[in-house]
């Protein structure tokens, strides 16, 4: 019953037209969009008007949220779900904005835990994805990252591959997948070069992923996610086989799409 309601919620949401001061922000801020199918930028905006319908957004440190800002957001997250059956990030319910990088505040034990380790200092961020909590994004890295994936760095592509990965209940690096043989594809090409970009990371040597990747298996695939996206053909150079499994979960091939601009000539909304 429940499904019911929200399937018919998010109709009506995608029912109304795209407006165009949206489709203005898209194009201006995701490079991406402008690489997809005309289908594809369709199907799109109607998932970013449920996203920013749905979820609850909350400004910090001064920042006053915009409708540029939510739909900016919106349309980098909801391209990882492109093509993936998925139920709208189910496990996001609140994004909370920054306007530039913040050091959060140090957490305190609960009233009823012992501390038993040193609590952990803080340390200046770009964004968050917390298990069973929001998602933190920094306007002014969302905004550079969506305008240049050239650079290959993305904060709202790597904390929402957080959340995907959260999905099945650990954050471990293995999204849920669809069976047991992708799963052990997944683990044995994954784990491969997790383990090759840890020990580029402990010798010095430069990698062509993030050395950030080899912090655990969690940062690893938010690490390869956002250089799929925005630097497949040196995944597919340097790593083929993790350019071939990232690209069989996400169910997209960025490289196909990289030199395309279906916006040069305007959009049809």
């Amino acid at each position: 019953m429940f499904q019911w309601f929200a399937n018919r919620r998010r109709n009506k949401l995608t029912a109304v037209s795209f407006p165009p001061e949206w489709e203005n922000i898209v194009q201006r801020n995701v490079a991406h969009y402008c690489m997809l199918e005309d289908s594809e930028r369709v199907h799109l905006r109607g998932l970013i008007q449920v996203f920013v319908a749905e979820k609850d957004w909350e400004g910090c440190g001064g920042l006053e949220l915009t409708g540029e800002i939510r739909v900016t957001i919106s349309a980098q997250a909801c391209l990882l779900i492109l093509n993936l059956p998925h139920n709208y990030y189910s496990n996001v319910e609140t994004i909370i904005v920054y306007p530039s990088t913040v050091v959060p505040p140090q957490r305190k034990p609960g009233f009823f835990e012992t501390a038993l380790a040193p609590v952990e200092e803080t340390h200046p961020i770009i964004g968050q994805a917390f298990h069973q909590g929001p998602v933190i994004i920094i306007w002014d890295a969302a905004l550079h990252g969506g305008r240049h994936p050239e650079l290959g760095h993305n904060v709202v592509y790597h904390e929402f591959a957080h959340k995907l990965d959260m999905l099945d209940g650990a954050a471990d690096g293995t999204p849920p997948l669809r069976n047991r043989a992708e799963y052990r594809d997944w683990v044995q090409i994954c784990s491969r070069e997790y383990l090759r970009l840890r020990h580029d990371a402990e010798h010095g040597r430069k990698s062509f992923l993030n050395a950030y990747g080899a912090t655990n298996e969690a940062e690893f695939f938010a690490v390869a996610t956002e250089q799929f996206f925005d630097q497949p053909h040196l995944m597919i150079e340097h790593a083929p086989d993790l350019y071939r499994v990232l690209k069989e979960y996400y169910r997209q091939n960025p490289a196909k799409r990289l030199k395309r601009n279906n916006c040069a000539a305007g959009s049809t909304v």
